[in-house]
């Protein structure tokens, strides 16, 4: 349990003994029952949160009526937050909030309409990335706009040995504008990046297995969207190899499909998980709200 998460939990009131954790049917994925994130959270609340996100590596809150705010303090339970490079999608007065969507207003996107296009995992490009995400629906499309959530410690466990042994030990660049250009090329949603920004994105390199902090489960940390290279290895043989471990990562029966019901709160573990968003029709709207929460250097 991170330092934060231990801090808080010491120091929470006003318990709720109706909490129940509900495992869905496939590879991730629980709902969590009985919880109301609009109120303060019991000491055996949090840890059975927690408990039931390592293991479950998603997990899901119906119907939430919660503001940003109820949703940053709740976000910081688990972890200091992180401010996305894309602050003009920052929801006004939240800056720890991102806003996702596809509604353009007064000419003008309102958010990030095509967060999620690629497999990922969030912040893979930083020296620290994402503990894990928290995305609170606003607004849902009547058709599509599913998101995708690949088991990555089953991708890992499932590789055959004579990939695990090409891998094992074996080290990735990650960056943010890998497929930056591309998604310009096809959206209204990724403005030209200033100097600035470029610089505080810079390209890092990670292991291509990492060990999860708290479990030590062993899990592949590549994916489509920011792993750019396998390092120390000629340019080919690390694209076919990348390719191959994109291939079976998103195997199907490595995923979770989560169809969202309104004020839908998902909760995901970005060191156990890649997800990918489905897409819905142009003329669906279509808004949530995201919180990251910073993890560690991944060894």
């Amino acid at each position: 349990m991170s330092a934060v998460l231990s801090a808080v939990v010491e120091n929470a009131v006003s318990p709720d003994g109706t909490l129940r954790i509900r495992p869905f049917e496939g590879p991730v994925g629980a709902e969590v029952i009985g919880l109301g994130l609009a109120q303060p959270l019991s000491r055996k609340a949090l840890l059975q949160l927690h408990a039931a996100h390592l293991e479950h590596h998603v997990l899901v809150f119906r119907d939430q009526r919660i503001t940003p705010q109820q949703q940053v303090n709740f976000s910081r339970l688990f972890g200091p937050l992180q401010i996305h490079v894309l602050r003009n999608f920052q929801l006004a007065g939240h800056p720890e909030v991102l806003v996702v969507s596809n509604v353009v207003e007064d000419g003008k996107p309102i958010g990030l309409g095509d967060a999620g296009h690629f497999w990922h995992s969030d912040l893979s490009y930083k020296e620290k990335p994402s503990l894990g995400s928290m995305l609170h629906a606003q607004e849902l499309p009547a058709q599509g706009g599913d998101t995708l959530f690949a088991n990555m410690h089953l991708a890992w466990d499932t590789l055959p040995e004579a990939v695990k042994s090409q891998v094992r030990y074996a080290r990735a660049e990650h960056s943010y504008l890998k497929q930056y250009s591309e998604l310009q090329r096809r959206s209204p949603w990724r403005p030209n990046l200033t100097q600035a920004q470029i610089d505080e994105v810079k390209p890092v390199v990670h292991p291509v297995v990492r060990t999860h902090p708290e479990t030590g489960r062993q899990a592949l940390f590549v994916s489509e969207h920011f792993t750019t290279r396998i390092v120390g290895i000629p340019e080919d043989e690390s694209a076919s190899l990348l390719k191959e471990l994109f291939a079976h990562s998103v195997r199907p029966e490595h995923v979770y499909r989560h169809q969202w019901q309104p004020h839908d709160m998902v909760f995901w573990d970005n060191r156990s998980l890649m997800h990918l968003a489905a897409g819905c029709p142009a003329d669906q709207r279509r808004k949530l709200y995201r919180t990251t929460i910073e993890g560690d250097v991944p060894y």
